[in-house]
């Protein structure tokens, strides 16, 4: 008879030694290490000693050296989330795996802080029988009373960390209202020996950043600003924070968002802000504290306490800025573009309310404005277009009108600016000599102060004051090179040029010195928004112009169109030329009576020829002009073949158009001779009369053929 003894309990080990049984040992004891910064492991020592010899404590539970698994990756890294520790991951897999038997931590706060975590190593444990041990003793997740206190411990350990975090949360956001709590303080500022915040006291620094400020109010956009400093080799003072050089005055390069960051700082207006960048827990990625960041409305900031820290710009200035970066967007319109467009951005479609584009051929010089939203989006038809080019001439009309009563103003404001310009950039030039002056005579002290006998010293003084004086003969050279390009003062021919150029306003707007970005942002100084309407798709356009400041101005416009068709007055110009063909008037005089009446054609011309009445009395039937007594024949026209002007009539076009697709090769044909002249046959049966329809009626592409004179659409109608 064998009898089965219960295992011993190990000395010293008390009432949990007999929870592990012989199966658990076979497994490896898995020991888990954590601390929740790298500060924490730096000057916490003692906590990690004591996590590490939790090895021991398996040892005297049972476990060989050999079976004791370590797990300390997760070394610096927050228990908030399972996310981001691969020490925890780790875990799960080898209880998973059913390789561990029991899981070892200093306390449950080391395992998990999230009870979601927590509550799913608890389940896994129980499914694979894994006690687990923590300095109070030893549990086993699969009976009720142990599983009860881990899950009080689970949560007590979670509400720990929410408890601490809500009471450092409070601490802070109070030292926030009252304007108190430090941060890093932008460049151009820096905090006194006793505290406070006060702008840099180097001349230079406070010049450079009031530099950007000033550039920004003139050139109204980012990009311009950087483009100002990068010219004249203005960098911007960054004040070291850590390392040996804590404090120095260091100068960097400018970039996009080091000036975004700066023009968007409260700070620089003198007001004190908290809460302009919460964040946003979905966003945040576990083990990078800085991601989840987003960026709050103005209205939704925590503390804004204003005329608080000194001030480089007013809080006025600081909100039309913000205005101006938020409208220089593409979502607001954008700033100004380098194309031909003068209303990119400002013009709205009448019929809809939605923008409309600039679209663009011919190699950019031809311009279209279509409103192709619900093209685009959604592959219906276009709103509308017309042509840019009478809707740019009108406004550019209307805007040289309002600008001609400013005219001596402008000219007195631009001699100011050029000569307020000039002065800055030789006050920015005298700073940077004196700077460059001080670090050669400093070099110079240093180099004195040594002792002669000294040469390992006096060797690299030596060379320190060297590379000053080359450096300060570099700048001196750039700054003499400027001089001579740009003259310090202006000349009384400049006056006089800049008088001549304002008092001729129109002369200056369609100078080749006056780029498309400079027509656009003048048109975007004086008009809000432009909105358009087509009248029944006919050349008649009504044009609502809503001027900065509330103005309002209506016109009519009218634009080239396609077709005969499309006029408002066709039926009308219609009635009056057989009227005159019936007076027996021909085609040359029935031109010459249209244009003194004030009839106009849909494009291309601005008054009307004899081809092109002869075309309008085809397409309504009537031969035009008088035929001969007996027609000339076509020598050896085939059954397919057709001339021009009758094969235009079957696919009611213009025989101009059909003319230029047999330019392009769209159509085939060959020449003979007839009454002394070579003129076109057109080879076109059925199918190929079918085919040439569904060409016609195809939707209009604009692209310009280099080899017409004409910009007719492919594949639509003229």
């Amino acid at each position: 008879m064998i009898t089965e003894h219960p295992v011993s309990p190990l000395p010293g080990l008390g009432p949990f030694a007999g929870k592990i049984q012989p199966t658990h040992r076979k497994r490896m004891a898995a020991i888990y290490v954590r601390q929740s910064t790298l500060q924490q492991v730096e000057r916490h020592q003692e906590s990690t000693r004591l996590q590490y010899a939790l090895a021991d404590r398996a040892v005297e539970l049972g476990w060989a050296p050999d079976q004791v698994l370590m797990i300390d990756e997760d070394l610096g890294r927050s228990g908030a989330h399972a996310e981001g520790r691969p020490g925890f991951q780790r875990l799960m897999t080898e209880v998973g795996l059913d390789h561990v038997g029991i899981v070892l931590g200093i306390e449950v706060s080391r395992l998990a802080r999230s009870s979601r975590d927590w509550y799913q190593l608890l389940e896994v444990c129980a499914l694979f029988s894994t006690l687990i041990g923590d300095a109070d003793g030893l549990y086993d997740p699969q009976t009720y009373n142990d599983r009860l206190l881990l899950g009080l411990k689970g949560t007590m350990s979670e509400a720990e960390l929410h408890i601490l975090k809500q009471r450092m949360s409070e601490g802070r956001k109070a030292k926030a209202r009252r304007g108190e709590l430090k941060f890093a303080l932008p460049m151009g500022y820096i905090r006194d020996p006793g505290g406070a915040v006060i702008k840099d006291p180097d001349a230079q620094a406070q010049a450079a950043i009031a530099t950007v400020f000033e550039q920004f109010a003139r050139r109204r956009t980012i990009n311009g600003v950087l483009q100002h400093l990068v010219t004249h080799q203005l960098a911007l003072p960054y004040r070291i924070r850590t390392g040996p050089q804590t404090g120095q005055l260091q100068w960097r390069r400018p970039s996009r968002v080091t000036l975004s960051n700066l023009l968007h700082n409260p700070a620089y207006a003198g007001a004190y802000a908290y809460g302009r960048r919460p964040t946003d827990p979905r966003r945040c990625q576990p083990g990078r504290p800085g991601t989840g960041r987003t960026v709050a409305a103005m209205d939704d900031w925590m503390v804004l306490i204003k005329d608080h820290l000194p001030a480089y710009i007013s809080w006025s200035q600081y909100e039309a800025n913000i205005a101006q970066m938020a409208a220089n967007t593409a979502r607001a319109g954008g700033w100004v573009r380098h194309g031909v467009s003068l209303l990119s951005g400002r013009l709205i479609c009448g019929h809809c309310g939605l923008s409309m584009a600039p679209q663009y051929s011919n190699g950019g010089t031809r311009l279209r404005y279509s409103c192709c939203r619900e093209a685009t989006d959604y592959a219906g038809p276009s709103c509308q277009t017309l042509a840019g080019k009478p809707l740019d001439a009108l406004i550019a009309r209307l805007v040289l009108e309002a600008l001609e009563p400013a005219a001596l103003e402008i000219s007195m404001q631009v001699a100011a600016d050029l000569e307020g310009e000039r002065a800055r950039h030789h006050a920015d030039w005298g700073r940077r000599l004196e700077r460059a002056r001080y670090e050669v005579e400093r070099a110079e002290r240093q180099y004195q102060a040594v002792e002669p006998e000294h040469r390992l010293v006096a060797r690299t003084l030596e060379q320190q004051w060297e590379a000053a004086l080359i450096a300060e003969a570099q700048l001196k050279a750039d700054y003499e090179r400027m001089r001579a390009s740009e003259p310090a003062t202006l000349s009384e021919a400049e006056r006089a040029r800049i008088r001549q150029l304002a008092a001729d306003i129109p002369a200056l707007w369609r100078a080749s010195t006056t780029t498309n970005a400079d027509r656009q942002s003048i048109v975007r100084l004086l008009i809000e928004r432009v909105i358009a309407t087509v009248i029944d798709d006919s050349e008649r356009v009504t044009v609502e112009i809503h001027w900065i400041g509330g103005h309002r101005t209506h016109t009519l416009l009218v634009r080239p169109v396609a077709r005969l068709e499309q006029l408002s007055d066709y039926p009308q110009l219609v009635a009056r030329t057989l009227e005159l063909h019936q007076a027996g008037y021909r085609c040359p005089q029935i031109a010459e009576q249209l244009n003194a009446e004030g009839w106009r054609p849909p494009k291309r011309r601005e008054t009307f020829n004899g081809p092109m009445v002869t075309n309008l009395l085809i397409r309504e039937g009537v031969r035009a002009g008088h035929s001969p007594a007996k027609p000339v024949p076509w020598p050896e026209r085939g059954a397919d073949e057709w001339p021009i002007n009758e094969l235009a009539l079957v696919l009611d076009m213009p025989p101009v158009t059909l003319f230029s697709w047999l330019r392009r090769g769209w159509v085939q044909g060959r020449q003979v001779a007839r009454a002394g002249r070579q003129q076109w046959l057109i080879w076109a049966d059925k199918a190929e009369i079918e085919r040439l329809r569904a060409r016609r009626k195809a939707p209009q592409r604009w692209i310009k053929d280099p080899d017409s004179p004409s910009d007719d659409p492919i594949g639509g109608p003229t």
